[in-house]
C-alpha cells in the first residue's frame, strides 16, 4: 500500500430538524392547544485516533464527508429524531487543522483519543414552547440551526521513539533490519526507502522502544530536493535522533565529514527543534574497513568534523556495535520517561559540544 501522510477533506455536519407548529383538538383531549414538537438535533462529524490504521489514503480520494440532518418535528408533541453522529477514523499521530484558519483542531496522538471535527446543528422549537396564559395559540416556531462546515487539513507524523536520519545509503534500512522485526528494502544504491518504517526494538522483557527510519536526506532537502523533506515532520515526535553516516562510501570521492555536516544544516533548516533535539552520531559500516585501518579512521574522521557529545561504532549488516547501542538508547529514554521534564543529560552533539563523552 502507498504511503499517505498528508490530505484535505471537508466535513459537513447536518442541519437540526425545524420545529413544528400544529395543534391538537380532539375527542376525549380537552384543551388540546399548541402540540407542535422539536426539531431534531444534526449529526456531528468526529474524528478518533484508531492504531490499527497506519496511513491517510482513505482520505485521499473519498474527500467530502456529511451527516445526515436532523428530522422535523411532528404534530402531537411529537420531536423529530436525531441523526446520528460520523466517525472518521485517523492513524494514531494525525493532526487535524482548519484549512482557512490554520488553527489546530486535534491532534490524535493517543489511540482512542476522539476530537469534534464540525457540530450538528440544534433541532428548532415547536410551537409548545411558546404557549402561555396570554397566547394560547400560538403559531411561532424556529428553524433548525445549520450545521458546521469545515475544509481540513490532515497530517500524518508518526510516533517513534528514536528517528533514523542520514544520507542515502547510510545503512538506516539495514540498521533497523538488525535491531528488528521489521523489513524495509535493502539494496545497494540510493532511495531504496521512499516510504517511513517503524520497527519495535525489544531490549529484554518488558522493555522495548519504537524506531523510524525515513528517506535518506540530500543536500538542499530542506527546500524540497530528494524525498527525505517530505518525511521529516516524521522526526519531530521522537525524543532521540541517531544520525548514521557512511565510513566506507564506496565513491572515492565521496567526503564523509562534509556529508554530515550536510544533514545537519538540512535539519536546522527545516526545524530549529528538530535541530536541537538530542542526536547522537553513529559511524556505520566498519566491517568494510581493515580492521587494523579502523581505529585510525575513526579518529580522523571525528578529528575532521569537531567535537561530539556521544558517538558510537557499529556495522549494521553483521550486528556488531548495535547491541550497546540499542541498551544506552533503552537507557535514554527511561530517564526521560522518568524526568521528562528536566533537561538531556545526554544531548545531541552541536558545534559548541566541549568534548566526546568518556
Amino acid at each position: 500500500m502507498k504511503f499517505f501522510d498528508e490530505a484535505r477533506i471537508e466535513v459537513i455536519a447536518g442541519k437540526g430538524g425545524d420545529g413544528a407548529a400544529t395543534f391538537r383538538r380532539e375527542k376525549y383531549v380537552p384543551r388540546g392547544g399548541p402540540s407542535g414538537g422539536d426539531g431534531g438535533h444534526g449529526g456531528s462529524v468526529l474524528a478518533i485516533a484508531d492504531r490499527n490504521i497506519n496511513t491517510l489514503i482513505e482520505y485521499r480520494y473519498n474527500r467530502i464527508f456529511r451527516a445526515k440532518p436532523g428530522e422535523n418535528g411532528g404534530s402531537r408533541d411529537c420531536y423529530g429524531r436525531g441523526a446520528e453522529d460520523v466517525l472518521l477514523r485517523f492513524p494514531v499521530g494525525t493532526i487535524i487543522s482548519d484549512s482557512d484558519t490554520g488553527e489546530q483542531l486535534a491532534d490524535l496522538d493517543e489511540d482512542g483519543k476522539q476530537a469534534l471535527l464540525a457540530g450538528g446543528g440544534r433541532g428548532g422549537l415547536g410551537n409548545i414552547h411558546f404557549k402561555s396564559s396570554i397566547n394560547r395559540a400560538p403559531r411561532q416556531r424556529t428553524l433548525g440551526q445549520e450545521g458546521e462546515r469545515r475544509n481540513l487539513h490532515l497530517e500524518l507524523k508518526v510516533l517513534a521513539d528514536v528517528g533514523l536520519a542520514g544520507l542515502p545509503n547510510a545503512g538506516k534500512s539495514t540498521f533497523i533490519r538488525a535491531v528488528s522485526a521489521a523489513r524495509p528494502k535493502v539494496a545497494d544504491y540510493p532511495f531504496t526507502t521512499l516510504a517511513p518504517n517503524l520497527g519495535v526494538v525489544r531490549t529484554v522483557e518488558h522493555r522495548s522502544f519504537v524506531i523510524a527510519d525515513i528517506p535518506g536526506l540530500i543536500e538542499g532537502a530542506a527546500e524540497g530536493a530528494g524525498l527525505g523533506h517530505q518525511f521529516l515532520r516524521h522526526l519531530q515526535r521522537t525524543h532521540l535522533l541517531l544520525h548514521l553516516v557512511d565510513l566506507a562510501p564506496f565513491d572515492t570521492g565521496t567526503d564523509p565529514v562534509r556529508d554530515a555536516h550536510t544533514l545537519v544544516e538540512e535539519l536546522r533548516k527545516y526545524d530549529e527543534t528538530l535541530y536541537t533535539k538530542p542526536r547522537w552520531l553513529v559511524l556505520n559500516k566498519l566491517d568494510l574497513i581493515p580492521v587494523e585501518d579502523r581505529t585510525a579512521r575513526i579518529q580522523a574522521f571525528l578529528d575532521a568534523f569537531g567535537p561530539v557529545e556521544r558517538h558510537f561504532e557499529i556495522s549494521a549488516i553483521d550486528g556488531e556495535g548495535c547491541e550497546k547501542l540499542i541498551f544506552t538508547i533503552q537507557d535514554f529514554l527511561d530517564s526521560q520517561n522518568a524526568h521528562p521534564d528536566k533537561d538531556d543529560e545526554v544531548s545531541g552533539y552541536t558545534e559548541e559540544s566541549q568534548g566526546p563523552a568518556e
